[in-house]
């Protein structure tokens, strides 16, 4: 069974998290909601705060190797809050390293930038952070879904049905070994 590891604490954009979550379950997979500490976090939802989740594991309990991909929802609050969180750029890092597919919505591929592996990739996100992106070097196109050596992005909650449909695509075809001439 494939397990994947969906990376978020409070302030999630909720529907950011809630569809790849109900996507992926539907499709088999083992999901884990992993933040940075034990209980429950809340999300935001679209203007107001929205419902609490339960965390699975904890950041310091898990490593990349455990997991098959890596889901990283957007809302404004969430990437900002962990991109300060060293344990969890490193876990972030770790997929990279290996890999493995990683995906991110709207404000996620912030923490793509702190996590220093966004140069040289072609991606997309939610508009107000092109800029960003293009000034950590990556190559920034606005469309629904983006993949670049499993890689998935996309721009916002809109784009969630090609955006679940890619990633579990790019789950089930499994590690990406980089190519060689």
């Amino acid at each position: 069974m494939k397990k994947v590891a969906i990376l978020a604490t409070n302030g999630f954009e909720e529907v950011e998290l809630t569809s790849p979550l109900e996507a992926m379950k539907k499709e088999g997979f083992e999901v884990h909601i992993i933040s940075e500490k034990s209980g429950k976090i809340k999300a935001w939802a679209s203007t107001d705060w929205g419902k609490e989740y339960d965390v699975d594991k904890t950041i310091s309990e898990v490593s990349a190797k455990e997991y098959n991909a890596l889901v990283l929802p957007g809302g404004v609050i969430n990437p900002d809050q962990l991109r300060r969180n060293e344990e969890a750029l490193v876990f972030i890092r770790d997929f990279f390293k290996q890999h493995k597919p990683v995906a991110a919505i709207c404000h996620a591929p912030q923490l793509l930038i702190s996590a220093d592996v966004v140069e040289g990739r072609t991606l997309t996100s939610f508009s107000s952070i092109k800029k960003d992106l293009q000034n950590a070097g990556a190559l920034w196109v606005d469309k629904e879904v983006v993949v670049d050596e499993a890689l998935v992005t996309s721009r916002n909650p809109d784009d969630l049905p090609a955006f679940n449909a890619k990633v579990i695509e790019e789950i089930n075809e499994g590690k990406h070994e980089l190519q060689h001439a």
